[in-house]
């Protein structure tokens, strides 16, 4: 069917390069790119033999000469942007250059500040419509998953939605005092910043980890969960009909927080650089060098995800209640692909978004969130991917 070029290498990388490798009926060729070309060769020498062809390459991610050089060297049909958020922007202005569909996980923020909204891709709209080609923003599982999942239950079972809670569960266990299941620069500067959320159109802001509420998850248990600004809530504001309240949680245990809280006491979560020996490091950045690789924890990592929306609305004059969820098994997802539960939910959504590009199930010219399209070829290929869904018209709601 077509070619894909997947830029970084990560632990989502893995999981998705694994999936595409799995359906070689539609990515008969990918080239894996990272600025270490030494972690895209292992990846290639464990998955060849198979039906996709597999090809690596240097690049540095943040220019955009030697992106579009790699681009029209290999003529993707998808460009897949793994790499860094903050990469995201040099990597659409590459696929622009080239006339190339690009797809992403998460949204742009900036190397030196704290913050990530939508506002700085929006902005590619109009050149991408002009371009004839398509970006998919946020196509992991949140954003992603929780957009396309805001899509079908707006097309099947609503009549208005009024208001979305997105609940993120890891129950896993690596073993570990501390570490982070995804990079942990950006995780840190995620769960560090204050949080936020929309009602009645207005973001109500607040201090991190100020809300807390306790949820019992189906095939998990009872956890704590506080309440994150997170991407998604922006664009479901936009695209799904009669919101009034979007809000965003995840699931933290006190030992996760007593170390972060310590390091933040110390300035070691700190993005701005200070001077050592001489020479001037980013403390976030070389904590980040001394914690655990994420991609390393798939073997020692135990339990389950479960990550879901619940909506509450109205269908027909009467008021409904929904939750959709996906349980993912951190075992079972390191079997398959050498990766835990976190990066597999990841992963899995990103060779799913870049499949319906490449069909053509999904198409439209410019910029685009998951919710946009039909919901119905995505959740289908949930279920066939290693995602299956849940669904509970009773559920307990989040006060």
């Amino acid at each position: 069917m077509g070619k894909a070029l997947i830029i970084g290498c990560g632990g989502v990388a893995n999981v998705t390069i694994h999936k595409c490798c799995q359906n070689p009926d539609v990515f008969e060729e990918i080239c894996i790119a990272s600025r270490t070309v030494s972690k895209c060769e292992a990846i290639k020498e464990k998955l060849s033999g198979g039906r996709t062809k597999i090809s690596t390459a240097q690049v540095n991610a943040d220019n955009v000469d030697e992106l579009v050089a790699l681009i029209e060297n290999f003529k993707p049909d998808v460009v897949i942007n793994l790499a860094l958020p903050y990469q995201d922007l040099t990597i659409m202005d590459a696929c622009l250059a080239t006339k190339t569909n690009y797809l992403d996980t998460a949204n742009y923020e900036p190397i030196d500040t704290a913050k990530f909204e939508y506002s700085w891709q929006w902005a590619y709209r109009d050149r991408f419509k002009q371009a004839g080609i398509t970006a998919l923003l946020g196509c992991g599982f949140d954003p992603g998953v929780t957009g396309v999942f805001s899509a079908y239950a707006q097309k099947h079972y609503f009549d208005e939605i009024h208001e979305i809670d997105i609940l993120d569960c890891n129950g896993g266990d690596h073993g570990y005092p501390f570490a982070t299941n995804f990079n942990p620069e950006i995780n840190i500067r995620e769960v560090t910043a204050k949080g936020s959320y929309i009602e009645n159109g207005q973001w109500v802001e607040t201090e991190p980890m100020e809300i807390k509420r306790v949820y019992d998850f189906p095939e998990v248990g009872v956890k704590d969960m506080y309440l994150l600004h997170h991407e998604e809530l922006e664009s479901l504001a936009l695209n799904i009909k009669g919101v009034r309240r979007i809000r965003f949680f995840m699931t933290f245990g006190q030992s996760y927080l007593t170390h972060l809280k310590c390091l933040e006491n110390v300035g070691m979560t700190s993005i701005e650089p200070i001077d050592f020996q001489g020479q001037k490091i980013v403390p976030l950045q070389f904590l980040k060098a001394v914690l655990p690789d994420p991609a390393s924890l798939g073997p020692r990592t135990v339990g389950k995800t479960n990550i879901g929306c619940i909506f509450k609305g109205i269908k027909d004059g009467k008021e409904r209640h929904y939750y959709v969820y996906n349980v993912c098994d951190h075992q079972e997802a390191c079997r398959e692909v050498g990766s835990q539960a976190i990066s597999y939910t990841t992963g899995v959504p990103a060779m799913i978004g870049a499949m319906l590009l490449m069909t053509g199930v999904w198409s439209g010219k410019g910029v685009f969130n998951v919710e946009e399209f039909d919901p119905d070829p995505f959740m289908d290929a949930l279920n066939k991917w290693g995602l299956p869904w849940k669904e509970d018209f009773d559920p307990v709601m989040v006060d």
